[in-house]
Order: C-alpha cells, then sequence, then structure tokens
C-alpha cells in the first residue's frame, strides 16, 4: 500500500534506489536524500509492503511569492497508477499560497501538467551535465 509522507527524517539512503534512471551523471541515493533533505517542501510515495521510497516532488521556494518544482520522479515499476499525479496534487495543494508555481518539463510532459491547471511557458536554462551527479560538500572542519 502506498502512504505520501512530507519529511524525510526516518529516510535512508537505502531506500532511495532506482531513481534517476537514463540520467547520464546521476545523483547517489546519498545525494538524493540531501536534495529531499534541502528543498523547502517534499512529499515522498512510500510503498509499505516493499519498506522503501518509490516516488518523490520537491520545490524550492522564497517563503513569500515564488515557488519552483525541481524533481517529481516515480520508479518504473510504479508509474501508471496514479502516484505522480498525487505527488503533483499534493505538492500544489502545500504551494496553494505563492503567486507562482513553475517547472520545467520537455514537451511531452506538457500534458501531464496541464491536468493541474499548469501552462506553457517560455524560459532559459542552463545544464550543467557534469554536475548532475550533485555538488560535493565540502568539509567544514578546522584545519
Amino acid at each position: 500500500m502506498i502512504h505520501y509522507l512530507d519529511f524525510t527524517e526516518d529516510i535512508t539512503p537505502e531506500q532511495l534506489q532506482g531513481f534517476f534512471q537514463g540520467w547520464p551523471n546521476p545523483p547517489s541515493p546519498e545525494t538524493h536524500l540531501r536534495i529531499l533533505q534541502n528543498s523547502d517542501e517534499v512529499v515522498l510515495a512510500w510503498d509499505e509492503d516493499a519498506g522503501r521510497v518509490v516516488g518523490f516532488i520537491t520545490a524550492i521556494t522564497d517563503g513569500v511569492l515564488a515557488a519552483y518544482i525541481p524533481l517529481l520522479e516515480v520508479l518504473p515499476a510504479y508509474q501508471g497508477q496514479g502516484v505522480g499525479s498525487e505527488l503533483m496534487r499534493r505538492m500544489l495543494a502545500r504551494l496553494e499560497a505563492y503567486y507562482m508555481v513553475d517547472l520545467l518539463c520537455d514537451a511531452d510532459l506538457q500534458p501531464f501538467y496541464a491536468r493541474f491547471g499548469m501552462t506553457p511557458a517560455t524560459g532559459m536554462i542552463i545544464r550543467r551535465y557534469d554536475r548532475q551527479s550533485g555538488r560535493q560538500i565540502r568539509s567544514t572542519s578546522p584545519g
């Protein structure tokens, strides 16, 4: 049975296996956990029987006007079961007070997001694929 969580305290990297398929330089499960922990908002799809995260969505905000949804992903075995839609509904409910909620997606995914009232827009991006696995944390120990 799938449950939806809005916290990451009990999540371990081992419970985050299998995400970012097809990425040339994917984040490790440890980095994925850092992404979740450092996001302003997060909703996780948790498969109680499997004891693992099977989908997630994150948002970053300025806390006042704007929110951005950088990541929504569902494991392939769980796609087509409404998990992504439920993650999106829950996140949009959490972001309801914001003036603008933005995300970027490929054109073939626009119909999915249009179901939630989103409209296509034009934007600009920079992608540094050599850094796709995540920014490394530098040691802060005195030295």
